[in-house]
């Protein structure tokens, strides 16, 4: 007599495999690799000189190179420089975050990042939020060696406050421009070097440091497709009054718009050339 001998059913299923990293993972990872950039400020300090001597630097030398000529007097002209420069040495600081990408590249660390399981995005976004440390020491500081020099901000504390959240967020958004540069760029000194040209003529063309109707009719036609131009506007209506204009929405908006297209652009061309 032959018994026939059926294997069990199975009574388990077999737990999928899946290579999508859920956002709450994907925010913890990027908030990871942000304090590793942290880690770097701290082992190399001299990376903080940019928004330490940069703005004591200009601050106090347009106050008292432009003040008397387009102002009249250095009192006067504080308002109008201080929100100005405060955006120039913020959005300036942000062409760094390109720069450094490529340098590290370079070294070959985000090689090891790629094998991770963790989000595509969390290299990229981790540096780029360490990077919001440096706006905000670049901030502070300008703030107060305006007032080191006399400046009284009319929109009190919660103007100068919110003035500097606007241009950490907008200088954030500007960040993934410059980092997309970074990932494409050949070498570190190619991406400083477009970096800069580009973003010094957006700058003071934008009326930080001389009312834009004084300049001609061209530029001012140009300074209404200027993103820079809209942070100076924001900046010196909430400083100077604390008044939240038309300008601050399009400061915003347009922030939102250039994360939404290059922060998918940068994370493809690093998956590419990582």
């Amino acid at each position: 007599m032959t018994a026939v001998l059926t294997a069990p059913a199975a009574t388990s299923d077999v737990a999928q495999v899946s290579d999508r990293v859920g956002l709450r993972e994907t925010i913890s990872t990027s908030f990871t690799m942000a304090y590793r950039g942290l880690l770097k400020i701290k082992h190399n300090p001299e990376q903080l000189f940019d928004v330490t001597v940069q703005p004591i630097l200009f601050t106090a030398l347009f106050t008292y190179i432009f003040g008397g000529a387009i102002s009249g007097s250095v009192d006067s002209y504080l308002p109008v420089l201080i929100p100005g420069i405060l955006v120039q040495t913020v959005v300036l600081t942000s062409v760094v975050t390109g720069t450094q990408l490529r340098e590290d590249m370079d070294k070959g660390v985000f090689d090891r990042f790629k094998s991770l399981p963790i989000a595509r995005v969390s290299a990229l976004a981790g540096a780029l939020l360490a990077d919001m440390v440096r706006y905000g020491i670049a901030s502070t500081l300008t703030i107060i060696v305006g007032l080191c020099l006399g400046y009284r901000p009319g929109g009190g504390v919660a103007g100068v406050v919110a003035a500097c959240l606007v241009v950490v967020v907008c200088s954030f958004a500007i960040s993934w421009v410059w980092a997309l540069v970074g990932v494409t760029g050949k070498s570190a000194a190619s991406v400083q070097g477009i970096s800069m040209m580009v973003m010094f003529p957006l700058t003071f063309m934008s009326g930080a440091f001389a009312p834009v109707s004084t300049m001609p009719g061209w530029m001012q036609a140009i300074n209404h497709a200027n993103p820079v131009y809209y942070m100076v506007n924001t900046c010196r209506d909430l400083m100077n009054a604390n008044v939240y204009s038309s300008d601050l929405l399009w400061s915003l908006v347009g922030s939102l718009v250039v994360i939404a297209v290059f922060a998918p652009l940068t994370v493809r061309a690093y998956m590419r050339r990582a």
